[in-house]
């Protein structure tokens, strides 16, 4: 044997025992003995793709190939390069090979398979993962990989069965336990998906996705803290987590704890411009009032989600004449916000001109909105067992002309279904007051106050203006008669009420701080807000009193029906808003109610919905550029009655008048940009 074979040898050995090293040394000295080494230079290229060397190791395994063209686990091995290059179609095509050359090559399949999910393309991803489980059944990553595959597709309780035979091939393996958790989760089986996701970091403590996976199941189990603690520790054990940093930034958000907010803010931002990870951009709207950086954490976003992005179905061509053809897409088409915003608008769109129906793909809650959203399209159809892709089919055959997307990204939303470019047109429009940065996004809907002409510069999308306001409004919200006493709202007998009813979380530091300085300008006075939960609660509690404000002077209202809830408006002198994230439907429920709202208008879409309101609505004097102006506004009113009473009479006035509250002009205009947009194409 010569020295060549000798080391060889001993560098096969050492490469299978793990020796990498060693292998490694004695590759480099064959090949300067033999650079034709076949043998040599595929080892050392397997050692260059372990230590993430991709380049060299594409040169050394194609230059083995090279040498023997149809050898299947070098094929094999150049398609795991190639993949992990990011070149997955000729990853796809290299596995391909292997199989014409070995068609019951177990890692050529899995592989496959694995290379295929990348690509979007889960169906064959399954198939291929078929392939090497019946070549090798006790494959428990095959069978963990085929589950991914599977919840892709929607088939949850098929990928949970995939998860249980890889569980059972490989007891308490933290990331099988972690993904059986999140198809648990999309089952609505929170329960149990917690207990999933616990065993997950019970095995792997510092886990970042199963650390994460548990923090977001305790967020919507409304346990807060608990999820804080889980989404620290996931940033800790791997500050490179994509979706880590959002969820600890979007937990601090909704605890109301500043003293974290204040830290989160700038990494938040230097992660953002530094293009890492993928925050998600409603939470950082409810941080930074940066259309530029909301931008840029949307393509950031964007780009990690979708990193390859699917052939469109819609490739062009003439339309069908007769009515144009709406499709709207929302998960929130039952007992939500969303749905109360808009049912009076499916209801009333000109069926002699439009044709509309309903994707949803969210929950039915058997609710009396559910039905009467099922009522107001000509055709609602569930897709929630439908993949992205077979959804995105569904809208071609039914020939849409315009898709509306309603979620953007925000919680449940699914962008990857008009991804596939299902329709000519593709709009964005009320769920996400801001830029989804996408191509296949074409309008976002908004007006002159929300998106100033200046603003297109920072929209991927057309701007699309409605006169008036873009925000859909209620013509109908009925207004309970009964008006409770102040005593059974838990506000004092007298004094004025300064009130915000808008979620917790977008209560900021800096917005509160003038709210506490309005308490102490104006003694006998109390803010009136929508209790926000036991931790945020005693937060704003412990800033006021920081801020030399009595604790009792922070009154906290529990939800209650939509009715009841506007009827309690009447209880209140003046509306305070937040930034940077405005009051929009909460604003919007207040002028119908009858009480003046106090906006400081901002830079960014999320910070200008109140000013659209009142500025449809005519009451424009309401409206400030600073907080400054916003606190010496408020403070003024809270001291003049009669000045607070005539705008008071004033909105009474022009809620019947203006176009705010006019459904039927409003509908009018949104169906105007549709024919537009249409005649566009």
């Amino acid at each position: 044997m010569t020295n060549a074979q000798s080391w060889l040898a001993e560098a096969g050995t050492r490469h299978d025992r793990g020796d990498l090293g060693g292998a490694e040394t004695l590759y480099l000295q064959v090949l300067r003995v033999v650079p034709d080494s076949f043998e040599a230079r595929h080892g050392l290229g397997l050692i260059r793709l372990r230590q993430g060397r991709t380049g060299e190791a594409l040169e050394l395994i194609g230059g083995a190939l090279a040498l023997a063209p149809g050898r299947p686990e070098a094929l094999c091995n150049y398609g795991n390069a190639l993949r992990a290059a990011g070149r997955f179609a000729e990853a796809l095509a290299s596995y391909d090979r292997a199989l014409a050359a070995q068609p019951k090559m177990m890692q050529a399949l899995f592989n496959r398979g694995n290379v295929l999910s990348d690509m979007g393309r889960f169906a064959e991803a399954v198939s291929s993962f078929d392939g090497a489980l019946a070549v090798q059944p006790n494959l428990a990553q095959g069978w963990n990989n085929r589950g991914n595959a599977l919840r892709e597709l929607k088939q949850f309780r098929a990928a949970l069965e995939s998860y249980g035979r890889a569980l059972t091939l490989r007891p308490g393996h933290a990331p099988t336990l972690n993904n059986r958790a999140l198809a648990l989760r999309d089952l609505g089986l929170l329960p149990q998906a917690l207990e999933s996701s616990g065993q997950a970091v019970a095995a792997a403590p510092r886990f970042a996705d199963a650390l994460h996976t548990h923090g977001s199941i305790l967020s919507e189990l409304n346990r807060p803290l608990e999820a804080h603690d889980c989404f620290e520790r996931a940033v800790a054990a791997d500050p490179g987590h994509p979706f880590a940093l959002g969820a600890l930034a979007h937990s601090a958000l909704v605890l109301c704890d500043w003293s974290r907010t204040d830290k989160i803010a700038d990494m938040l931002k230097a992660d953002i411009l530094a293009g890492r990870g993928a925050i998600q951009p409603f939470t950082l709207m409810g941080y930074w009032d940066d259309s530029v950086l909301q931008r840029r954490c949307a393509e950031n976003y964007l780009r990690h989600m979708m990193p390859v992005r699917p052939e469109p179905l819609w490739r062009g061509g003439t339309r069908r004449p007769g009515k144009i053809r709406l499709a709207y897409l929302s998960a929130d088409f039952r007992n939500s916000a969303a749905a109360y915003l808009t049912a009076e608008l499916f209801e009333r769109h000109d069926r002699e001109r439009f044709e509309v129906t309903a994707i949803s793909f969210g929950p039915d809650d058997g609710s009396a909105m559910r039905v009467r959203l099922m009522k107001a399209f000509d055709a609602f159809h569930d897709v929630r067992g439908h993949s992205d892709r077979e959804a995105a089919e569904l809208i071609r055959s039914l020939d849409a002309d315009i898709a509306i997307d309603m979620m953007g990204y925000t919680l449940h939303s699914r962008p990857a279904i008009l991804a596939h470019r299902p329709c000519p047109v593709q709009v964005s429009f009320l769920g996400y007051p801001g830029t989804m940065a996408a191509d296949f996004i074409d309008y976002v809907i908004g007006d002159e106050i929300v998106l100033p002409q200046d603003r297109q510069a920072h929209y991927a999308e057309k701007i699309a203006r409605l006169p008036g306001s873009y925000y859909p409004v209620v013509s109908t919200n009925a207004i309970s008669p009964q008006t409770p006493s102040r005593k059974e709202a838990g506000l004092p007998e007298k004094g004025f009420v300064f009130c915000c009813f808008n979620n917790g979380w977008k209560i900021s530091a800096r917005m509160f701080s003038v709210w506490m300085r309005l308490l102490a300008k104006k003694p006998g006075s109390v803010l009136w807000l929508l209790d926000p939960g036991a931790e945020a609660r005693a937060n704003l509690r412990q800033a006021a009193a920081a801020g030399g404000i009595d604790v009792d002077r922070l009154v906290f209202a529990e939800r209650t029906a939509p009715d009841r809830h506007l009827a309690r408006h009447r209880l209140a002198d003046l509306f305070l808003d937040t930034l940077p994230y405005n009051a929009h439907t909460t604003a919007c429920d207040a002028l119908w109610a009858g009480l003046p709202v106090v906006t400081c208008m901002g830079e960014s879409f999320a910070a200008r919905v109140a000013a659209s309101l009142l500025h449809a609505i005519g009451m424009q004097e309401l409206m400030t550029s600073s907080l400054d102006a916003y606190e010496a506004l408020a403070l003024e009113l809270s001291h003049d009655s009669e000045r607070l009473e005539a705008l008071r009479d004033k909105l009474a006035q022009n809620r019947l008048t203006t176009p705010l509250f006019d459904a039927a002009a409003y509908r009018g205009h949104l169906e105007a940009a549709y024919v537009s947009m249409c005649g566009n194409v």
